[in-house]
C-alpha cells in the first residue's frame, strides 16, 4: 500500500465512477478493513447467535454498494454510505425475521425463550431504524452525524472532517440527536405495566 492510502480510495472511486470496472478490484483491499470495523460496530448490538455475521454483512451491503454505480464523492462518502447499506441489510433482515414469527405462511408453534430474544432484537432493530428515519426527516445532519459517530465508529474530529464543521457543532448536534432518539426509542416501547 502507498503512503497516502486514503488519496488511493479516493482515486481507485474516481476511477469507478468513471466506468473503470478494475477500480473495484483495486478499491476492495484499500477498504476491507475499515468496512470490517464498521460491519463489527454495527453487528455490537446483535445477538450472539444472529444467523447473519459480519463478513456476510459486510458483502451484502458490498453487493449494494455496487449497484450504486460507483457514485461516491469521496472516501468518507463511500464510508458512510456502506454504514448506512450495512444498516439497512439488518433491518431486511429484521423484518424478514419479524414475517416470519407473526405468521408469514408458517404453521404457528409456541415461542421458546430463544424465539422471545430474537423477536426483541429484530424489534429493536427496527425501532432504531424508523426513529433514525424519523431524525433523517427533521433534521438530515444530526442523522449523518448519528450515522457516522454510531455506526460508522468515527471520533468526533474525524465526523467534524467528514462534514466540514467545527468538533464543537458535532459534539452538540451527537449530544441532542442521541436525547431525540432516546426520547422516540423509548415512545416506541409504549407504556410499562
Amino acid at each position: 500500500m502507498s503512503q497516502n492510502p486514503d488519496g488511493n480510495v479516493t482515486q481507485f472511486l474516481q476511477a469507478w465512477k468513471g466506468g473503470d470496472p478494475q477500480a473495484l478490484e483495486q478499491l476492495m483491499p484499500l477498504v476491507y478493513n475499515e468496512l470490517h470495523r464498521i460491519a463489527q460496530y454495527h453487528w455490537g448490538g446483535q445477538r450472539r447467535d444472529h444467523t447473519l455475521q459480519p463478513t456476510v454483512l459486510i458483502h451484502e451491503a458490498f453487493l449494494k454498494l455496487k449497484s450504486h454505480g460507483g457514485a461516491f464523492e469521496n472516501r468518507t462518502h463511500f464510508f458512510a454510505l456502506a454504514s448506512r447499506a450495512m444498516r439497512q441489510v439488518l433491518v431486511n433482515h429484521a423484518k424478514a425475521k419479524l414475517t416470519s414469527k407473526r405468521g408469514g405462511g408458517d404453521v404457528q408453534v409456541p415461542l421458546m425463550q430463544a424465539d422471545i430474544a430474537v423477536y426483541q432484537e429484530a424489534e429493536s432493530v427496527l425501532a432504531l431504524h424508523e426513529a433514525l428515519n424519523g431524525l433523517q426527516e427533521i433534521d438530515p445532519r444530526k442523522c449523518v452525524v448519528v450515522e457516522l459517530r454510531y455506526f460508522g465508529g468515527l471520533s468526533i474530529e474525524e465526523t467534524a472532517e467528514a462534514l466540514g464543521i467545527s468538533d464543537a457543532t458535532v459534539n452538540r448536534e451527537w449530544r441532542s440527536a442521541r436525547a431525540w432518539l432516546a426520547r422516540e426509542l423509548e415512545l416506541h416501547k409504549g407504556p410499562t405495566a
